[in-house]
């Protein structure tokens, strides 16, 4: 516990600490809703399509600015987002086939764009591939208090408009018929999804920022059926990971926030697919023991009943 609090008292490892959690907290709870409606390689997609949007911003004003990069990537993941639907409208290809090919449409667009800033003219390019796999370490105040805000945004709409997600996420026609805007609902839960995996990119890259989305919400679904509880959890998850993984990227030397943190969360998902209280495999197993049990209890006791009445006759 010193060596925990020793490096907390360093006040970089403090803006560190906060962003990593903040963005651990938002992205489990945004990602229950895309993994509830079926959408977990959107994330995916989304943090690859941002690659791209990060050149593109870089190239046209020079300067190495996460408000910057958010803009960039946000717009190119809403032009993603469109790209997806325009191809699942538009051909017999289903939504998986469609997020396949953006995801490889843009992220290929990005290395080419990264591969001609490296080897242009470019000033200040330095550091710029650490989008690809993330680079917690070198957030500052500014960096941090940019993604605090998005942070707490995300959560706040979540908190304001939960009964709607809801609906859309397990039956968007009974949201119809309650009138509600059920298309511009589902847009904003993507709008959601691309600021969630854009704040998240300069921690964790846009290799692994979907993990971040995706295995918190996983992990929650094995300890209960309620949606409100399994985004508390999720939530939980996402922050307990982002937590672990700063401080086990502090401890050791050279070791990456973004990975450890990934990592961090995937060990609670084994956790909870083991210790599920329902779902979970020792209580599976456990329930199938009770089961087999009273069955053959159940046996014997009309075996000895039929024994009773053979001898009483």
């Amino acid at each position: 516990m010193e060596r925990i609090w020793s490096m907390l008292a360093d006040p970089n490892m403090q803006w560190i600490f906060l962003g990593c959690t903040l963005l651990g907290l938002s992205s489990g709870v945004i990602g229950c809703f895309s993994y509830l409606r079926k959408q977990s390689l959107m994330g995916d997609t989304l943090a690859h399509a941002a690659l791209p949007g990060i050149c593109i911003a870089f190239m046209l004003t020079g300067i190495k600015s996460i408000g910057l990069f958010l803009i960039g990537a946000g717009i190119a993941g809403i032009i993603a987002t469109f790209g997806i639907g325009y191809i699942t409208r538009n051909s017999k290809l289903k939504q998986d086939a469609a997020m396949g090919i953006v995801l490889s449409a843009f992220f290929g667009l990005g290395i080419v764009l990264l591969t001609l800033i490296q080897h242009g003219s470019y000033g200040n390019q330095a550091g710029l591939d650490k989008f690809l796999f993330g680079q917690a370490a070198s957030m500052i105040a500014s960096d941090v208090i940019t993604m605090t805000i998005v942070c707490i945004s995300l959560i706040t709409i979540c908190t304001l408009l939960f009964k709607q997600f809801k609906i859309i996420s397990f039956d968007p026609g009974f949201a119809r018929g309650l009138g509600y805007p059920v298309a511009f609902l589902e847009q904003l839960l993507m709008l959601l999804i691309v600021v969630a995996v854009v704040a998240g990119i300069q921690a964790v890259g846009v290799v692994l920022v979907a993990a971040l989305l995706i295995t918190p919400a996983v992990s929650a679904r094995y300890w209960t059926d309620r949606l409100g509880l399994m985004v508390v959890l999720s939530g939980l998850f996402g922050a307990v990971s982002g937590a672990i993984g700063t401080w086990i990227s502090a401890s050791v030397s050279n070791l990456p926030t973004g990975p450890v943190t990934v990592l961090a969360a995937t060990l609670l998902f084994v956790v909870s697919i083991l210790f599920g209280p329902q779902r979970g495999l020792v209580a599976k197993r456990l329930l199938r023991k009770s089961v087999k049990q009273r069955y053959q209890r159940e046996n014997e006791l009309q075996l000895e009943g039929s024994i009773k009445k053979e001898a009483a006759l």
